[in-house]
């Protein structure tokens, strides 16, 4: 574009004609934005011609749809938000909108970011643009599988136990969670607050640093967020891997992981040392209890969350309640959907009189245990590699009856939540002609040396050479 070679109108109007030809069986899209989308690209291209375009000025994005955009509606994927309308952007929107960046809709989701494959929107499911008959992944299912579909150039998810990290891995795309407070939360709508963080998700590595850059820093309205000013993520993006100590845990290839994706995965890894890095054998002895940590915590902070969803203010109400106490029930029990209302009990009980020392405040001294796991690996490593998922992506309906089954896909990524760490996963290869991701995790705030490994992985495996086709 800054070649003057096609415009930024030119490139939205192709994703729009993308989106419309393939959306309809991928179903990552809940809002379409065309006429705002195309008025951005025409002023993206009065900016590009004056010489005054940041990086993502003119690029078409996704936005996953529980990030406020002031007046377009978010819903996130919840009936009890079908038709909330924001008055207020979130800082992340207003910063990519200051960018330039073009905005092409709100994207599918699991309802209030709660699922691990994109089956519990309350709208419709989203589709494996890899196989249809597979999950994206989930919770930011729509916006991995809108990036895989060529549907949008980048988009931004929420992670708040691996719900950037596995649908990128589930999806064949690269998506990094930054750490804790690294980007503001202010206009997230909130599942657990002090696990939640907004990340990108995007064809490659540098992709993913340029909106990092563009949404990272300071937010004096977010409590959590982190005074440090960003550093230049893509300074030392391609320096590679050389003299640098990368810890394998055992922890992470056990029982449960599919044998083609932990070949694959350990593939990559020795690729990793061909490249010059250092490997090195690491324990993470609390690994283990992270899922039933994460199953006590993030519950109990959306049963807090989501009790301002009462019928009363905003969203959903049931108006011929017969008084307040039915106004409540009725609007949240025909308002939530089943997952939603499964962690709100989950979450409430954990809080309740006699059972909180037993069972939030332990899990809250296990999290500090999980965190002094990793503060002790980075004594001795730089970053951490292990799968991304323990399988690849598995058929639609194939786990909607196990809640166990469907929690376990997140095994391997919740542990950078509890930590507050970044993590990042990349496509390491296809198992069953399926994506398979390769995780990478580093210490608080060192998002550069994250990139700057997964760049190096990136180009030395070059998986897209080698892929097979995708379904649409």
């Amino acid at each position: 574009m800054r070649a003057g070679e096609y415009t930024s109108v030119e490139l939205t109007a192709a994703v729009l004609e993308r989106v419309a030809a393939v959306d309809a069986d991928v179903g990552a899209y809940l809002t379409l934005m065309p006429d705002e989308a195309l008025a951005a690209a025409e002023a993206a291209d009065r900016r590009i011609q004056a010489g005054d375009a940041p990086p993502l000025c003119g690029i078409p994005i996704g936005l996953k749809d529980l990030l406020s955009t002031a007046g377009v509606r978010t819903t996130c994927a919840s009936r009890i938000l079908e038709n909330f309308i924001p008055p207020y952007n979130a800082t992340v929107v207003k910063k990519l909108q200051d960018a330039g960046a073009v905005v092409i809709g709100k994207t599918n989701m699991d309802e209030f970011a709660m699922g691990s494959s994109n089956e519990n929107s309350a709208f419709h499911p989203v589709h494996n643009p890899w196989k249809l008959d597979r999950v994206p992944g989930g919770s930011s299912g729509g916006s991995a599988a809108a990036v895989a579909a060529d549907e949008c150039l980048l988009a931004l998810g929420s992670d708040t136990g691996g719900s950037i990290r596995q649908p990128a891995s589930f999806c064949g795309v690269v998506g990094l969670k930054p750490t804790y407070g690294r980007v503001s939360r202010y206009g997230l709508v909130a599942f657990a607050s002090s696990l939640d963080q907004i990340g990108p998700l995007a064809k490659d590595v540098t992709d993913a640093a340029l909106m990092l850059q563009t949404i990272a820093g300071h937010d004096p309205k977010d409590s959590t967020s982190i005074p440090e000013a960003p550093p230049d993520f893509l300074a030392k993006l391609n320096d590679g891997v050389e003299g640098l100590k990368v810890g394998v845990p055992a922890e992470y290839f056990v029982e449960g992981i599919e044998p083609e994706v932990e070949r694959t995965v350990r593939a990559a890894i020795e690729r990793l040392a061909g490249l010059g890095a250092e490997i090195v054998d690491i324990s993470l002895p609390h690994t283990e209890y992270a899922l039933a940590t994460y199953y006590l915590i993030a519950p109990a902070e959306a049963s807090a969350n989501l009790a301002r969803y009462n019928g009363v203010k905003y969203g959903y109400a049931d108006l011929d309640a017969a008084d307040v106490d039915d106004l409540m029930t009725n609007s949240r029990g025909t308002g939530f959907g089943e997952e939603v209302k499964r962690r709100i009990m989950l979450g409430t009980y954990a809080l309740s009189s006699g059972y909180y020392d037993a069972y939030y405040k332990k899990a809250q001294q296990v999290r500090t245990l999980i965190k002094g796991d990793f503060d002790a690996a980075f004594e001795g490593v730089d970053v951490i590699v292990t799968p991304t998922s323990p399988t690849v992506a598995f058929e639609l309906g194939d786990r909607t009856d196990d809640p166990l089954a469907m929690y376990l896909s997140d095994v391997m990524t919740i542990p950078a939540n509890m930590a507050g760490l970044p993590g990042i996963s990349i496509p390491a290869g296809f198992a069953d002609d399926l994506p398979v991701g390769v995780q990478f995790m580093a210490p608080p705030l060192a998002e550069a040396g994250l990139l700057r490994t997964a760049r190096a992985l990136e180009l030395e495996l070059n998986v897209d050479a080698n892929a097979p086709a995708k379904a649409v």
